[in-house]
């Protein structure tokens, strides 16, 4: 069961760390590795989000997502989208960005710094509202009690996670344009740059997440009609009839879930420039590690452990909350990655070992150990 699932992951990590070696020696091979681990743990709340939507796939979709999903996010993420966003930021054409990665490492990552606002303002925002929308929904299951339940309540207000998104990209733009302005620094023109940029990424959550959310729905309901039919033909002594597919659920989940990852790769992207500015080792080290991101997702579909370890997703989704503020931050302060991937790894880990207690207590009370279902929703 480990091997068919991380094997693709221990094979690409084979072959990056051989190809790291030979593209520049044993340096280049501890780059690799070094920049695997960081994608790994800034990620891991990454695959826990990811499991808890994953697992309303079908077994194709979630193929689909190891292979086709692989490919945007390894390809797409991790080595193209640094160079987009040096050719839109220094007005440069595909190939003279890539001739730059090349030739003028130095020059490439200055790029890249100066598009940092502008990418930290449209992730920060579409991770937000992820967090946002969950943390006001009412759930079944509560891990911070004390916090979720007034906020639940706050939450049957309409539109107000996009209200409190709104108001925090603006006093994030103001300060920064009043901070650059004040400073004399090259970004004072760029507030209205991150304003646009929050605003793509607000857009961004709405039309993906809505879509997903309305599919879902009419999944829902087809699998509810199905159920139906076959218990009315079963009292009827009639064979049951084969389940449909809904295509274009599990297709706007599988958008859903390609935006995600690539809002959640802008730290694990923009921390990589913290190590090296070489492309090329940049994209071995954080294809390795996007690898282990959607195998873990797998295996924590295929195992369960969402269902046995029930605070792990409310973990994860205050790992985003953090991530989100943190890039917002990061707009106008620097930020230590390390820091970064710390706060995602303890709220996580607090969340796994609240799910362990919480199951002996169960299990000691003589309860049985089953749990309603804690589904996450984009919406």
């Amino acid at each position: 069961m480990l091997l068919r699932t991380f094997g693709w992951s221990f094979a690409v990590t084979a072959l990056g760390l051989v190809a790291a070696v030979f593209y520049g020696g044993w340096t280049a091979f501890g780059i690799v590795a070094i920049l695997s681990v960081l994608e790994i743990s800034l990620s891991f709340d990454n695959a826990v989000v990811n499991a808890g939507i994953l697992k309303k796939m079908n077994a194709f979709w979630q193929k689909i997502f190891l292979t086709i999903g692989i490919l945007i996010a390894v390809f797409g993420m991790r080595l193209v989208f640094p160079v987009v966003i040096v050719a839109v930021s220094a007005q440069l054409g595909p190939i003279e960005a890539v001739d730059l990665a090349l030739t003028d490492k130095d020059r490439y990552q200055e790029l890249v710094t100066d598009a940092h606002p502008s990418i930290a303002a449209f992730g920060g925002m579409f991770l937000l509202m992820i967090f946002l929308d969950f943390i006001f929904e009412d759930r079944d299951i509560k891990w911070l009690g004390w916090l979720e339940r007034p906020l639940a309540k706050l939450g049957k207000v309409d539109m107000l996670s996009v209200c409190i998104a709104l108001v925090v990209l603006l006093i994030s733009a103001i300060t920064f344009g009043a901070h650059a302005h004040q400073h004399g620094g090259t970004h004072a023109d760029k507030a209205e740059t991150v304003l646009l940029a929050g605003i793509a990424g607000l857009i961004t959550y709405m039309i993906v997440g809505g879509l997903s959310g309305y599919f879902e729905d009419k999944l829902e309901e087809e699998e509810e009609r199905e159920h139906e039919e076959e218990e009315a033909a079963e009292r009827a002594g009639r064979p049951k009839s084969a389940v449909k597919l809904a295509g274009k659920a599990a297709f706007f989940m599988f958008l859903y879930l390609e935006v995600l990852d690539a809002s959640f790769s802008f730290d694990g992207v923009i921390g990589a420039f913290a190590v090296t500015n070489d492309i090329v080792l940049m994209a071995l080290g954080l294809g390795i590690g996007a690898m282990y991101v959607r195998s873990l997702t797998v295996y924590l579909v295929r195992q369960g452990t969402l269902d046995d370890y029930v605070y792990l997703e409310h973990g994860a989704h205050y790992a985003i909350g953090a991530l989100a503020v943190i890039l917002l931050v990061t707009i106008q302060y620097q930020i230590n990655e390390i820091i970064t991937g710390l706060v995602g790894v303890v709220l996580i880990g607090a969340s796994f070992w609240s799910s362990v207690r919480r199951d002996k207590r169960l299990t000691g009370n003589g309860r049985p150990h089953t749990t309603p279902r804690n589904t996450f929703s984009p919406n």
